[in-house]
This record gives C-alpha cells, sequence and structure tokens, in this order.
C-alpha cells in the first residue's frame, strides 16, 4: 500500500546504506542511489631524479668560495689561490654544472639546489630516469601518481556524464608546471620527490597519451525535510566525498544536474500512479496533511515540547521508508474493533497477501474493515472478484470496498484511536517537478484522529446511501446488503435498521441480525440496545409465511445466545412480554418454554438439531389484534 524504497529508484546494492542514512536520520529522505561510472584518465610519465652523494674535499672548496668570496672568483683566481692546476679545478667545476649545483658561467656561481646540497654536504648524483603512472579524476583538481597501473574493469552502469549538463574537465599533464607535478607527488606518497633527503625529481615528460579507466562511483539524492532543500552526496564506498558533493550541489542550484533522471524510476507503474496521484489532489485533505507535516516538523525540532505534550495530548510523528511497512502492520495488528483504510488504488491493498493476512486475523476478532479508493488509472487491474468471496466465520464478507471521489493521499484510522496518513510529495525544480518520496505520519492527537474520521466516514455514508437509493429503486437484494455492510463497517448499524423500516424491507432484518453478531461476540458489544429494541419491534410486522422466516428464527436465537452468554439480565429485560408473545408467535420459541428456559437452552452447549419438515411445526394460535403483513 505504501511505496517504500523499493520502489525509488535505489540500486540493491545500496538499500544497506541508505537503510543506515535514514535510520540514523529520520528528517532524511533518499530520494534515489545510484551506482554509477566515471572515467579516470591514466598517463603514463617519465621523471628525472636526482639523489645526493657526500662532496669530496675539492667539490667543498668549489662551492664554498663560490657562496663566501665577493666577487666569486674565476676557475682560475680559485686554481692560483688553492695551487692547483687549473685544469683540476676547472675539471671539477664542468661536473658541479652539469649537476645543476653550479651556474653555466663564470664566475663561479652556486644555484640554490647546489646551496641546499652543499647545506648537507653533498652533491646530486648524474639523473637517473623513472616510469610512472599519473592519475587525473574529475572529482578532484589534483594529480595522484602511482607505480602500479590502474586495471580496466568492464562495468556495465549508467554514466555519471549523462546527468550532468556539462562537460566534464578533461586535464592535460604536459600542461602542468614542474613545481605542481613535486606537490602531487609528495601528496601521493611514491618516494619520488624527497627534498629532504635530497631526492628531486628535476624534469618529466608524457611518454604516451591518456588512457581511459572506468571506475565505480555512488550517488544519493537526500531530501532533508527540516530545511526542505535537496542535497547531493557522492561516495566511494561507504566514504563520503565531501569535496565533490559540495560540487555537485553547486551544478543543482545552476541547474545542470538532470535531478529528474536520477529519481525516475526504472518501474514504470509507479511512475504512472505517481503521476496520476499528482493530478488527483483533494484540497481539504490536503490542507489537513499540510498541517499534520508541520506539526511532526514542529515535534522534530522541539524534542522537549513533544514529550512533555504526548502522554496527555497525543502526538504526531513522521516515520522513515524502512519503518512504514512494519509500523503499518503492527498498527493492524492491534485494532479492536475498526479499521477504515483509503488507498489511490485498491489492488496496493487486496493483492497485498502480508496485509490481506494482517486484515483477516482482524476480522476474525470481530473488527470491522472498511477500505476505499479513488484512483482508477488505466494500470489498475479491474478489483480482484475473490475478495467478496473471502469470509468470516460468520458467513460475512471481511473486507467492504466502496469507492470514493479523488484523492492522492493515503489515510487510515484505527479504532478512531490511530490516524495514518500519507502522501509522495513532490518539490518544484527547473520548471517541472521532482518526486521527493513517501511522507508518512502517524497522529495519535484525538482532534485530529477525529477530524479525519468524521471526514471519511461522511464520505462514506454519503457513497452507501447513494448504493442504498439505487437498491431501492431496482429493489436488489444484493445492493442492499452492500449497504447494511457499509453501514456495519462505518459503526452505524442503527441507520441501517432504520432504512430497513422506514422502506418496509423486513427480509433484510436476518442480515443486519447476521451482521452485527460478531459484534456481540466480541469483547465490543454495545452499551445501549436502542437498534435491538427496534429490531425486535419489527417482528410484529413479520407473518411465520415469510419465506426469510427461518434465517430469522436462526438470527435471533443466535442473538439471544450471544447476549445471554455476556449478561443474562440483559437478555431477560430485552425478551418483556410484547416481545416474547412474537418469539412464540413466530416459533422462534415454544409454547411451553418459559423466558428462563429458552434462555438457558440458548446459552447451554447443544447438539445441532435436524431441520423438522415445515408441516410438523407447532403453529401459535392467532391472536385476535390485527398484525401488518410483510410485502413479499
Amino acid at each position: 500500500m505504501f511505496l517504500t524504497s523499493s520502489n525509488k529508484p535505489i540500486d540493491d546494492s545500496l538499500k544497506n546504506l541508505v537503510e543506515e542514512i535514514t535510520a540514523q536520520n529520520p528528517h532524511l529522505s533518499v530520494l534515489a542511489a545510484r551506482q554509477l561510472r566515471y572515467n579516470l584518465q591514466q598517463t603514463t610519465v617519465e621523471l628525472t631524479i636526482t639523489e645526493p652523494r657526500p662532496l669530496n674535499v675539492l667539490e667543498e672548496f668549489i662551492i664554498r668560495a663560490g657562496i663566501e668570496f665577493d666577487p666569486p672568483p674565476t676557475a682560475k683566481e680559485l686554481a692560483s689561490i688553492l695551487g692547483l692546476d687549473s685544469i683540476f679545478v676547472e675539471s671539477t667545476i664542468k661536473t658541479l654544472q652539469r649537476l645543476q649545483t653550479l651556474a653555466p658561467k663564470s664566475p663561479i656561481t652556486v644555484t640554490e639546489q647546489g646551496r641546499l646540497f652543499y647545506k648537507k654536504g653533498s652533491v646530486p648524483q648524474p639523473p637517473y630516469a623513472v616510469q610512472i603512472y599519473a592519475i587525473t579524476d574529475v572529482f578532484s583538481d589534483n594529480i595522484t601518481f602511482q607505480t602500479e597501473p590502474l586495471n580496466e574493469i568492464n562495468l556495465n552502469l549508467p554514466n555519471l556524464a549523462n546527468f550532468l549538463n556539462i562537460n566534464l574537465p578533461n586535464k592535460d599533464i604536459s600542461s602542468v608546471s614542474l613545481e605542481d607535478i613535486q606537490k602531487s607527488l609528495q601528496a601521493s606518497d611514491v618516494a619520488l620527490h624527497v627534498p629532504e633527503a635530497g631526492k628531486i625529481v628535476t624534469a618529466f615528460r608524457v611518454l604516451q597519451n591518456p588512457q581511459i579507466i572506468w571506475r565505480k562511483i555512488s550517488m544519493f539524492v537526500i531530501y532533508d525535510a527540516n530545511q526542505d532543500k535537496i542535497t547531493m552526496q557522492l561516495r566511494r564506498g561507504k566514504e563520503i566525498l565531501d569535496s565533490s558533493s559540495k560540487w555537485l550541489d553547486t551544478l543543482l542550484s545552476e541547474g545542470k544536474i538532470s535531478l529528474s533522471e536520477l529519481c525516475k524510476s526504472s518501474n514504470t507503474s509507479p511512475n504512472f500512479e505517481l503521476e496520476a496521484a499528482r493530478n488527483h489532489k483533494n484540497d481539504e485533505i490536503e490542507s489537513r496533511f499540510n498541517k499534520i507535516r508541520q506539526q511532526a516538523l514542529e515535534n522534530h525540532l522541539k524534542p522537549s515540547t513533544r514529550r512533555r505534550k504526548s502522554s496527555d495530548s497525543g502526538k504526531v510523528i513522521q516515520l522513515s521508508d524502512r519503518q512504514i511497512n512494519q509500523t503499518f502492520l503492527e498498527i493492524l495488528n492491534a485494532a479492536k474493533f475498526q479499521i477504515i483504510i483509503y488507498s489511490p488504488w485498491v489492488n496496493h491493498v487486496i493483492t497485498n497477501s502480508e496485509i490481506l493476512a494482517v486484515l483477516e486475523q482482524a476480522a476474525k476478532r470481530g473488527v470491522s474493515i472498511l477500505i476505499c479508493y479513488g484512483i482508477s488509472p488505466q494500470i489498475e487491474q479491474p478489483i480482484s472478484t475473490e475478495i467478496p468471496a473471502i469470509k468470516t466465520p460468520a458467513d460475512l464478507p471481511y473486507i467492504q470496498l466502496a469507492e470514493l471521489a479523488d484523492s492522492h493521499i493515503k489515510e487510515v484510522i484505527v479504532d478512531r484511536e490511530i490516524y495514518i496518513c500519507s502522501s509522495y510529495q513532490w518539490l518544484e525544480y527547473s520548471g517541472g517537478q521532482i518526486p521527493l518520496g513517501e511522507f508518512f505520519y502517524q497522529v495519535t492527537i484525538p482532534q485530529e484522529v477525529n477530524e479525519a474520521y468524521e471526514f471519511l466516514t461522511q464520505r462514506f455514508h454519503k457513497h452507501t446511501q447513494q448504493l442504498w437509493t439505487k437498491a431501492l429503486e431496482n429493489r436488489d437484494t444484493q445492493l442492499a446488503k452492500d449497504s447494511l455492510y457499509l453501514w456495519d463497517a462505518m459503526g452505524m448499524e442503527n441507520i441501517a435498521l432504520k432504512e430497513i423500516e422506514k422502506n418496509n424491507w423486513l427480509e433484510l432484518l436476518p442480515v443486519w441480525l447476521n451482521i452485527l453478531l460478531p459484534k456481540l461476540n466480541s469483547q465490543n458489544s454495545p452499551d445501549n440496545l436502542v437498534s435491538l429494541n427496534l429490531a425486535l419491534s419489527l417482528l410484529s410486522q413479520v407473518t411465520p409465511e415469510a419465506p426469510f422466516i427461518d434465517s430469522l428464527q436462526q438470527g435471533l436465537r443466535q442473538f439471544i445466545n450471544a447476549i445471554a452468554t455476556q449478561n443474562r439480565d440483559t437478555a431477560v429485560n430485552l425478551l418483556n412480554n410484547e416481545v416474547w408473545s412474537e418469539l412464540l408467535r413466530l416459533q422462534i420459541a415454544q409454547e411451553n418454554d418459559s423466558v428462563d428456559d429458552f434462555i438457558s437452552q440458548q446459552t447451554f452447549p447443544q447438539q445441532p438439531a435436524k431441520k423438522e419438515p415445515a408441516t410438523k411445526i407447532k403453529k401459535v394460535p392467532t391472536e385476535k389484534k390485527t398484525r401488518k403483513k410483510v410485502k413479499e
């Protein structure tokens, strides 16, 4: 009956994660959870690396002279100062220049790299090349490096780019500066650029064109009821990618995310039904639903006030997707005397085996069950003919169905104490409407419950009255019975009986008795017996030859039995002299019986007696007063 996460575009592999999100945050509703694929770019890069070695004595003198002498000496001047052949000095200077420790000019000029190495008492060794893999990610401005290439994975998932109304940027590695490459290498922790140890990347070059590698990512569309807004969340596994999620939020605010496509269910039936429901709004019901929704929000924001008031004035609580079905079934299971259900699509109720099983058990406890519906789109199948055939132990249909006016909101009232209302909501977005999900509220505030009850029962009563009028026009017994069943389910048995009396349709009297009987057998027997007294007064209008006399006799005996079993004195008081004479006349009681004997016979277990032929029934002498005869 309720559209839970199974009707939303939530991938099976993400359902547990969605349940965790909503369990920890009841105000959040996950509208969509999709596993998508997106591409990384893998580029093979060659790095040039230098590493240090200890300085020899001549190298140390040359670098020191370049730093300390002012002005710095030339190679010949330094050779003269050191008393060395200039050939040795010039050869060493050329080596230091190749190692980028000295600048390639005269006089001797020490580079920044040379000064760094000198402080550590070293000079770089001849550079060597290393091949590595640069990975660029659309969700990150950084470049990551790794020594092993990524494996290609064949992913049969939708492409994330299809839901974004932008061109995803591709980073050109060759245009990145050496300084940025060095920073990315340090952040990647590949130990190739370690300046503090003297290991330095001095150059890089791209060896081949970028390769596309597909990877899996999870995107969540989340509605926050407290803030009345939608946010995006991107996850890699369980890890939330905060910066990427904020980037998606920005794209969403700019209208660059195809939210309608992301939130579109692959199941065409729910999509069709939601669209139809959106076009069948009842203003009065919608107003009450919005008021309840606001109360639920206030209760969530002010928990202390909610706790203080809940014990004496009831409360409104909002349930998340994962709680809806179980809570609904628990409430139905606890019903004592009445269940009223309004569902836009009746088949959502009567084809759900789990709901039907709970309703059947409730009917066996004597609970009246009334189900109505209001939207019948093309996808709705004809109402199952098996439903009326399912009977209670008293041979009555245990579910009453009625078609009412259009309304997209689902409503359930149990025992006039608990009111459930649920609606699939939409958010205006970029000129369209996006389904937010099902909002389910459990209400125990007496005033709210009573308002909903009065509204629903008045709609039911109006429908039943129309049905009864049609039955009268055509003298359609089955339509008349259906009307009695509906009145009974609404707790309006007295109205049904008055209509029977008013229209002199006494053959329905046994039906009325049979309908009311289960309630007398339960713990919910009516306190006042006004309706029963009226029913007994109608016996004077029935003749012993009426076609329905057998069912009337049986029904009255069962009725007296039910009343006497619970309260013998009540049964004795009902059987006053006038009623008793009618029971004798209609052969419900025998002439030699007393009231006490008759009641005792009804309340003690008896073996079923064989029905005697009508010709052997002893007739009660006709009384002098004139009696009205029923129209046969």
